[in-house]
């Protein structure tokens, strides 16, 4: 991106005529110097056009490329363009990736729409968040395995037609055991929107590196239970000790964390507060 700034850049400026070598002070080539004055004016009047006209059209023409320079969204509103967004592995490239909403292992049991690749994209922001933490916790021996990042609105349209299904609880016995797919709504379990469709909101974990195995969190992602409450009293010490170290990793590099998801963080500072994007889990979907 800086190397096709520069490159507008040196497009835009013309260099100067350079002074001729040439040119004498005799009074024989008087005749043939003003002839040659009158053609570098006429030379330098074209040159000036020529800048004039170029300068415009890359004020008028190019708005496209510009943006895509910038980074700038066209239009803030629109749900369907992913300006400002990044694959999390551009950024973080050791980041584990279990995306659990493109398998067909999740409470719903299908892959959910809008899920066409499992790659987890957030916004530059979030990333770059998610980077600090990822090397906080490499220094430790950890690595983050991220399971949902951006969810696109089409997918949790999916949630809800699923939820709103009474007689659909093919995962029942893996992820809400406990309760009544009936109450899912009541207890906020599901929603009609989400943190994730605006890109700031991440589902992850621990991965030891010594050990080569997740981290045991004393339970399990996605699952509808007060054992999913980051300070659930009926985990292990070791079990919520562990759940604190992703927590303090994450809140000191500029994420909140859910009161009743232990794997679920939010950037404070979003940059987009108030759009629920549409586009899909892609890299398709990305404009840089």
């Amino acid at each position: 991106m800086a190397s096709l700034v520069l490159l507008l850049a040196a497009c835009s400026v013309k260099p100067a005529p350079e002074s001729s070598s040439d040119q004498t002070t005799s009074s024989s080539g008087s005749a043939e110097q003003t002839a040659s004055e009158t053609s570098a004016d006429q030379t330098a009047a074209e040159l000036k056009a020529e800048v004039s006209v170029a300068s415009q059209n890359e004020t008028e023409a190019p708005a496209e490329a510009q943006k895509e320079i910038s980074g700038e969204r066209s239009d803030p509103g629109d749900i369907y363009d992913a300006t400002g967004f990044v694959s999390v592995t551009d950024v973080v490239p050791d980041v584990i990736l279990e995306i659990r909403y493109y398998s067909t292992y999740n409470f719903i049991g299908d892959r959910v729409r809008g899920y066409e690749e499992p790659v987890a994209l957030l916004s530059k922001e979030a990333a770059y968040a998610l980077k600090n933490a990822a090397d906080t916790l490499r220094e430790k021996g950890y690595r983050l395995k991220i399971f949902d990042a951006y969810r696109p609105q089409t997918a949790v349209d999916h949630f809800v037609e699923w939820a709103e299904d009474l007689d659909d609880v093919r995962m029942k016995q893996y992820f809400y055991p406990e309760l009544d797919k009936s109450v899912l709504f009541d207890y906020g379990y599901i929603a009609r929107y989400s943190g994730h469709s605006r890109g700031c909101t991440v589902d992850l974990t621990l991965f030891d590196m010594d050990t080569g195995e997740e981290v045991d969190m004393g339970g399990s992602f996605d699952y509808f239970g007060e054992l999913s409450h980051p300070d659930y009293p009926g985990v292990t010490e070791q079990q919520y000790k562990n759940r604190m170290l992703l927590q303090d990793a994450m809140t000191g590099c500029g994420f909140r964390a859910c009161q009743t998801e232990w794997w679920d963080f939010k950037l404070i500072d979003e940059p987009y507060p108030d759009t629920y994007f549409s586009f899909p889990v892609s890299l398709d979907s990305l404009k840089y």
